[in-house]
């Protein structure tokens, strides 16, 4: 009897501990979690040892349970909405970030796009474990801002057809959709970033006059900052350039428009593709001008000094006329040159002075008190055969005085145009009373060269004007160094907006509008012409009439060089 109950005990253990080795099966199986084993109450204590029975008849074998596998994660409810963080949920194995990585590993399908965004999605994405954009369910919330930031290029000067964006509200079909549409709306995010900071066309490409370099982004560093960003929105529209004349070119567009009164009346086609064609400009520009800068804006014929984003100081200016347009550039000035030496260009060398030479009359050296030299070394210019020798390996020099073409100073800032600022002769002052200024190469005249170097120096060093006097009155070829960074800007732009939100243009000088509206809208409708370079003669004939019979009869032969020297300079 006492055996029967010890067997009976034994069985029904034996039958418990199978049972709880099945139930974590049964559990995993249910995609539930087991429930605890640990028990909750004090063990009871044990039994004394029994003796020893008979062995009993061995109970059907019970297989172990397997090792507990890892718990698969739970489903989302059908009805639950897109995620509205910035992350789509991440996996190592991942479907759809294998597609994009497949994809992105062979951009031939994506010829149009731009190799340089490919390649740093292709590295941004290497980094990551699942999307940035999208789910199962559609776009996250950041992914529809940006889309829809996108959307209104417009409003900022772009043109919203130019990118091929994904639909907001589309819900992906597959693994293979999701990433085609991450794919497309990161390509258009880069594209937008190029265009919205760095501009829709290369200045250089329309004229090597435009010599400038957009300062664009990496597009690996926008897809970094963008995706870590809380609105991408925002960050979007914070690649735009900053600089107050590009706010105001923008308001003016909305306001063209109509975007902003809904009674204004929009303005016409040529007047809002003007404002356009000067906003792209500014993207060109670089992001910072300097706390203190030089702008020189050849169409409007102005110099402005600006301090801490308010000008100080505006002087009237001559530019370069269309034969000889001045550039558009920017360089640290760096030097004030106090009634300085002159030595012609190349463009004189070349174009005025060698004809004459290459004839034996060598009246034109006489005429403006040329001397010249080789390696430092004076030259006897009889001497040289001037129809074998490079010329522009020679210097021609004009000492300062008061028929010195560049006047009493001149400015330097050092760049490969060789073009810098200076002073004018007395006799031409008058063209600063005209209303188109263009006379002469592309060098720079101010109307009151003195006072802007008060300014300057005042800047710079602390100066008195008395200080900068002395130097004008007494000095010879004397050079003042700058301290701190001044920058100049040489630019082009045909429409700036005042203080009010009144849009002030200004002629297309050089006709760089018409080549940018044809590169931009595909025409240049409303954008003539300019008309032609007509001051050559005006200003050989006034050379000749103000010089003496001599000089008359030698600005008269070789197509008027002497006037045509003058012309140089516009003096």
């Amino acid at each position: 009897m006492h055996g029967r109950y010890l067997v009976a005990v034994l069985l029904c253990t034996a039958q418990a501990l199978a049972l709880a080795a099945v139930l974590p099966a049964r559990a995993q199986d249910s995609g539930l979690s087991p429930p605890s084993l640990t028990p909750t109450l004090q063990p009871p204590t044990p039994a004394p040892e029994p003796a020893p029975v008979a062995e009993p008849a061995p109970a059907e074998p019970v297989s172990p349970s397997p090792a507990p596998a890892s718990p698969e994660p739970l489903a989302a409810p059908a009805d639950q909405p897109p995620l509205a963080s910035g992350t789509a949920p991440k996996s190592p194995t991942d479907p759809v970030m294998a597609i994009i990585h497949t994809k992105l590993a062979d951009p031939a399908p994506r010829k149009g796009a731009n190799a340089d965004d490919l390649a740093a999605l292709a590295v941004f994405y290497g980094g990551l474990s699942g999307p940035v954009w999208i789910t199962d369910m559609g776009f996250t919330a950041k992914g529809q801002e940006a889309i829809f930031e996108i959307g209104k290029a417009d409003d900022w000067g772009l043109d919203q057809a130019a990118f091929d964006l994904p639909l907001a509200d589309a819900l992906p079909a597959s693994p293979e959709a999701e990433a085609d549409a991450e794919i497309k709306l990161n390509l258009a995010i880069l594209k937008y970033a190029r265009f919205a900071r760095g501009g829709r066309v290369n200045p250089l490409g329309l004229s090597d006059k435009l010599d400038q370099t957009p300062p664009l982004r990496e597009p690996k560093t926008v897809l970094t900052e963008i995706a870590a960003s809380d609105a991408p929105d925002a960050y979007l529209q914070s690649l735009h350039p900053k600089h107050e004349q590009f706010v105001r070119l923008r308001q003016a567009l909305l306001k063209a428009r109509g975007s902003d009164d809904a009674s204004g009346k929009p303005a016409s086609t040529v007047e809002i593709a003007r404002i356009i064609l000067n906003m792209e400009r500014w993207r060109w520009m670089p992001e910072d001008l300097g706390r203190l800068y030089v702008w020189n804006n050849s169409p409007e014929f102005m110099l402005y000094v600006v301090k801490d984003g308010k000008t100080i100081y505006a002087d009237r200016t001559l530019v370069g006329t269309l034969n000889y347009a001045t550039p558009v550039f920017s360089a640290d000035l760096t030097t004030i040159v106090f009634n300085p030496d002159w030595n012609a260009p190349e463009t004189v060398l070349t174009e005025n002075l060698l004809p004459p030479l290459r004839d034996g009359n060598y009246s034109i050296l006489k005429i403006h008190k040329l001397s010249v030299s080789y390696n430092g070394k004076p030259v006897d210019p009889s001497a040289v055969d001037w129809g074998r020798v490079d010329i522009r390996a020679f210097t021609f020099t004009q000492k300062a005085g008061p028929e010195n073409v560049l006047g009493k100073v001149k400015f330097l800032f050092p760049n490969r145009h060789t073009v810098y600022m200076h002073d004018t002769l007395a006799y031409r002052k008058k063209y600063f009373q005209k209303l188109v200024r263009a006379i002469g190469h592309d060098c720079v005249r101010m109307e009151k060269p003195e006072r802007f170097a008060d300014v300057l120096l005042a800047e710079d060093k602390g100066w008195q004007a008395s200080q900068v006097k002395e130097l004008w009155d007494t000095a010879v070829n004397k050079s003042v160094g700058l301290e701190h960074r001044v920058p100049v800007h040489m630019t082009y732009f045909t429409a700036v907006v005042d203080e009010t939100g009144k849009v002030a243009t200004f002629p297309d000088l050089y006709g760089f509008d018409r080549k940018l509206a044809t590169a931009l809208f595909g025409n240049a409708t409303g954008f003539p012409l300019p008309p032609p370079d007509t001051t050559k003669q005006q200003q050989e004939e006034e050379a000749s009439a103000s010089a003496s019979a001599p000089v008359q009869r030698a600005a008269r032969s070789h197509n008027d060089i002497a006037g045509s020297l003058g012309g140089f300079a516009g003096d």
